[in-house]
């Protein structure tokens, strides 16, 4: 006998699940909206340009912003701090001005780059003038050895990137992300009710059995 409270599961094949996606209609100006969408947000100015020659689909930013965005990105990147804090005061001196963490953040990351060239002397003296009067309102902290690591600019790149995506009106994250977020939700929540095929891979996004 059946337990109600947990009922057999439908079992949905591979065809008969390939016909039910077949059917689902898509249209082509939605999905090059999403991948100009995706363009913009990561930066990739010269591939939005060649799609939009490609597709017909206008950006709807400017393309120079993608390109000072990304600018900003590699300075950070590259670990000058100030000079990405003097461009984007140039881009926008409201953003920073509007977003105190993510200033905190900077001069952060700028006493990190002390250390890491072995300025000690600058790194304490900074810290005592600049992070210690604003310490109490950031509280956050990290492990010291993930701090030094290159991933922490590219963290501190993306926190100002969204900043400035902000700042123009634009989505912080690409609605691909979004999408693949919410695929993978529905498949969870579909699990628990049918056996069927389901994308494991999104890199791939084939279809594999589910069992």
């Amino acid at each position: 006998m059946l337990n109600k409270k947990n009922p057999a599961k439908k079992v949905i094949t591979k065809e008969k699940w390939e016909s039910k996606l077949s059917n689902v209609s898509v249209e082509k100006t939605d999905l090059n909206k999403l991948i100009m969408n995706y363009l913009v947000i990561e930066g990739y100015k010269d591939a939005a340009e060649k799609f939009s020659q490609e597709s017909g689909l206008q950006p709807t930013v400017d393309l120079l912003y993608i390109e000072e965005r990304m600018d900003i990105r590699n300075t950070i990147q590259s670990g000058n701090i100030d000079e990405a804090i003097e461009k984007v005061n140039d881009l926008d001196p409201e953003i920073l001005d509007n977003n105190p963490k993510l200033y905190f953040h900077l001069q952060q990351q700028k006493l990190i780059e002390f250390i890491k060239q072995g300025k000690i002397m600058e790194a304490i003296e900074f810290a005592q003038e600049e992070l210690a009067p604003r310490g109490e309102e950031n509280t956050d902290k990290s492990p010291v050895k993930s701090l030094l690591e290159h991933s922490q600019r590219q963290k501190t790149a993306s926190e100002l990137n969204s900043a400035i995506l902000t700042s123009q009106c634009q989505d912080r994250d690409p609605r691909l992300l979004s999408l693949l977020k919410l695929l993978s939700w529905a498949q969870d929540q579909l699990n628990e009710k049918a056996i069927y095929p389901n994308i494991k891979n999104f890199v791939t996004a084939k279809l594999e059995s589910n069992k």
